[in-house]
């Protein structure tokens, strides 16, 4: 039997045949990957609410402008109410998943105040809700062709133009994402 490979840090690419509302031409952050499921983030679906509605909801003081202007994302349909924050590794925050030694996943209070006050990690996503996986879905669902993984890239999580992450997250490997057809089957 073969060791199972688990896809933390990496890139889950939607592939142009998947046509879930969710999770087409999205580009998923997966945050965590074991035989249990997996739990990712969207990066490449914006909402129309600026981080200032969420601090202004949340109470917080700010004087962080830049921060306030800065877009929030669809992190995926489960639990739309909660946020997750990916971001460059700074601070100790009071709950935080440590991803990488370049990317960690929190979800308290904390970060976003220091975000707000200019005083958070050089490098942030905001999101709201997360895509999950139970035991071996995810798995299946790259058998069946629904997703391609590629490495993790910190310019296409911070850098790159929102409506340019499918594509450059694909050419990482070397792949035009939108030459890609759905296979009759597999060999």
């Amino acid at each position: 039997m073969t060791q199972a490979t688990y896809l933390n840090n990496q890139f889950i690419i939607a592939m142009p045949s998947l046509a879930d509302p969710n999770f087409s031409h999205t580009v998923t952050f997966l945050c965590q990957h074991s035989k249990e499921g997996a739990l990712g983030i969207v990066i490449n679906r914006p909402t129309r609410m600026k981080l200032g509605e969420i601090f202004a909801q949340m109470d917080m003081p700010v004087t962080s402008q830049a921060a306030t202007e800065t877009p929030v994302f669809m992190g995926g349909p489960m639990q739309q109410d909660r946020g997750f924050v990916l971001h460059t590794p700074s601070g100790e925050w009071n709950a935080s998943l440590v991803i990488s030694d370049s990317i960690a996943l929190t979800t308290s209070r904390d970060v976003l105040e220091a975000i707000a006050m200019g005083k958070g990690p050089e490098h942030y996503l905001v999101a709201l809700g997360y895509a999950g996986w139970g035991e071996g879905q995810l798995e299946q669902e790259i058998l069946d062709n629904a997703w391609l993984n590629t490495p993790y890239g910190q310019q296409i999580l911070f850098d790159t133009p929102i409506s340019l992450r499918w594509n450059a997250a694909a050419e990482q490997i070397g792949i035009d994402i939108n030459r890609l057809t759905t296979p009759a089957g597999h060999g």
